[in-house]
């Protein structure tokens, strides 16, 4: 039997998931990483990205298969060796994800852009048009 640790998605309004998990690979700020039970302790930003969660083969999911998947939208993650607990700004189950909202996004992203005075507000915004395209890249390939 694989460990497992307490794994918590939470949003500004509710904890959307909480449970005891194998692994959770996490949209992080340096990119992509896994975290499993025992990880080193570790605060890490997170970018908008696609959050998988493999859950305990020897649990009782009933009908949720071994796993879930969730879109998030910038945040953080407190990892330690026992629980991880994400917070993001928002957070959608993948498969009740619109490509329409993330099209949406993108173009609200690209005319503050457009309409940005400077170049630190430029910048900033030029990387989180980079993140959604990521994540559009990432979800047509899930």
């Amino acid at each position: 039997m694989a460990k497992t640790f307490l794994f918590e998605l939470v949003s500004p309004e509710k904890i959307l998931f909480s449970a005891e998990v194998e692994s959770v690979i996490l949209p992080g700020s340096e990119g992509y990483l896994t975290v499993m039970a025992n990880h080193a302790p570790l605060i890490t930003g997170i970018i908008p990205g696609i959050v998988r969660i493999a859950k305990s083969s020897d649990l009782n999911w009933a009908g949720e298969g071994n796993g879930a998947a969730f879109v998030v939208f910038d945040g953080f993650a407190d990892i330690t060796p026992q629980k991880c607990s994400l917070l993001a700004t928002s957070i959608v189950p993948l498969e009740e994800f619109s490509p329409e909202d993330l099209e949406r996004r993108i173009a609200q992203v690209q005319e503050a852009f457009n309409n940005a005075e400077t170049d630190e507000q430029r910048n900033q915004l030029e990387d989180l048009l980079h993140q959604l395209t990521t994540v559009r890249g990432v979800y047509t390939a899930a």
